[in-house]
C-alpha cells in the first residue's frame, strides 16, 4: 500500500485527498473568499484520514503543490505538509500546480493552457500539449491581444481568469474551459504517485514554494 496524502491550497480552494497506488480514496475541498485555509486545512486532513480508514502512521509519503499561487496560501500549505514530513519522517512530493490544473481538462488535440490570477490583466500561465507534456515553461505575463499568437490552435484556457481574459482573446482559437477553475488535490493524486514511484522528492528542510513573484507588502492609505 502506497497511501499519499495531498495537499492543494494554492488559491481559494483548499483541498486536501488521500490516495492509495494513485487513486484518489478520499477528496475534501471549499473554495471560499476568505481563504479560510488555516481554519480548514488541518480539519480536512483529520477527515480525510478517517474516511479513508487510516493514520498519519499508513502515509508513505505527502504532497504538496507547490506554486505559483496564492503568497499565504502556499505558505500555510507547504509549511504544514514540511511539518508532518518531518514528524512523520516520510518524503515530501511537490507538484506542479500548473500542470495539476492541467489535468483537469481532457481534448483529444491543441494546447492546453492553466492560468491562475496575479492581479490585474497579469496570469501565471503554462503550455501543455493535449496528452500534458509542458511545452514552455511557467511564467507571469500580462495578457494582451497578443498573447499566444504564435501558437496554433485550438488552445483550451483553465483556471480563474476566464472572466477578464475572454475580454481580451477573441480569437476563434481560444475555448475557455470555465468549468475548470481551482487547482484540486484529486488531480495531484496520479502525478504525486508517478513521482513517488520514481524517486521524486524534495528536500524537506529546503523546500520552498515556487513564489514566481516575489511578496509585495501594500500599506493602508488611511
Amino acid at each position: 500500500m502506497s497511501y499519499i496524502l495531498n495537499i492543494e491550497t494554492t488559491t481559494k480552494n483548499c483541498s486536501v485527498a488521500i490516495a492509495n497506488e494513485g487513486k484518489t480514496l478520499v477528496c475534501l475541498e471549499a473554495a471560499e473568499q476568505g481563504f479560510s485555509h488555516a481554519e480548514k486545512l488541518h480539519v480536512f486532513i483529520a477527515q480525510a484520514l478517517k474516511e479513508a480508514s487510516i493514520t498519519f502512521h499508513d502515509l508513505a509519503a505527502i504532497a504538496v503543490s507547490q506554486g505559483p499561487g496564492s503568497y499565504t496560501g502556499l505558505r500555510i500549505g507547504v509549511s504544514t505538509a514540511k511539518g508532518l514530513c518531518y514528524a512523520l519522517e516520510i518524503p515530501l512530493i511537490a507538484v506542479d500546480t500548473l500542470q495539476s490544473l492541467a489535468s483537469q481538462a481532457s481534448v483529444k488535440q491543441g494546447c492546453i493552457v492553466p492560468m491562475l490570477d496575479a492581479r490585474r490583466m497579469e496570469v501565471y500561465s503554462a503550455i501543455f500539449t493535449s496528452d500534458y507534456i509542458k511545452i514552455r515553461e511557467t511564467k507571469a505575463e500580462i495578457i494582451t491581444g497578443n498573447s499566444f499568437e504564435e501558437i496554433d490552435g485550438p488552445i483550451y484556457f483553465v483556471g480563474d481568469c476566464a472572466e477578464k481574459c475572454k475580454e481580451v482573446l477573441t480569437s476563434d482559437k481560444f475555448i475557455f474551459l470555465d468549468k475548470f477553475v481551482y487547482p484540486s488535490a484529486k488531480e495531484m493524486c496520479v502525478l504525486s504517485y508517478e513521482q513517488y514511484k520514481n524517486k521524486a522528492t524534495v528536500d524537506v528542510a529546503y523546500f520552498e514554494p515556487f513564489y514566481l513573484k516575489d511578496f509585495l507588502i501594500t500599506t493602508s492609505k488611511k
